[in-house]
This record gives C-alpha cells, structure tokens and sequence, in this order.
C-alpha cells in the first residue's frame, strides 16, 4: 500500500507541475487557460510539490495573493496531515 501511495505522489505532483506549465504556456499566448480551481483540487490531492515547483520555475501566479493563500493554506494541510501519519500510525519506515 505504501508504494502504491509513493507512486500516486509522483504521479499526481508530475501532472500538477505539467497543468501548471501548460497554463503559463497559455498565460503567455492568449489561449483558453486552466481554471484556477482545478489547479486548486490537483494541489488538494496532493500535487502541491509539483505545483510550487513549476511556480517557482515559471513565476507563474506569484504576484496573485489569492492564489498564494490558497495554495499556501493547501500546503499547510498537507504538513498537517503528513505530520499525523508519520507520527500517530509510527510510519516511519515507509518504503520498508
């Protein structure tokens, strides 16, 4: 189950950072882009990694204070909720 958990990150973070670079391509030609909210859920389900990543890389909505809050309160859930796992259900070898 572990494993299966592992790929999904990597997964779902690979499609986050490829959306949010797709609407940075977008952003900058004109063409129909990504709503925010769907960039919203993928980060939700656990694509914040590659979502920050690509906004780094990209400087794509980091001068939107809306979408950094969002993103940012996205994040600290996750913190949270990573915190609990490795420390209430003693998960510490996880790939083991």
């Amino acid at each position: 189950m572990q494993k299966f958990i592992l790929i999904y990150f990597i997964g779902i973070n690979v499609a986050s950072f490829v959306l949010m670079t797709f609407d940075k391509f977008k952003a900058r030609i004109g063409g129909k882009r990504v709503p925010e909210n769907t960039l919203h859920l993928l980060s939700l389900l656990g694509g914040f990694v590659g979502m920050s990543l690509s906004m780094s890389l990209f400087r794509h909505k980091t001068g939107k204070l809306s979408f950094l809050l969002k993103h940012s309160a996205i994040i600290l859930v996750w913190i949270v909720l990573i915190f609990v796992y490795f420390t209430q259900f003693n998960e510490l070898n996880f790939l083991g």
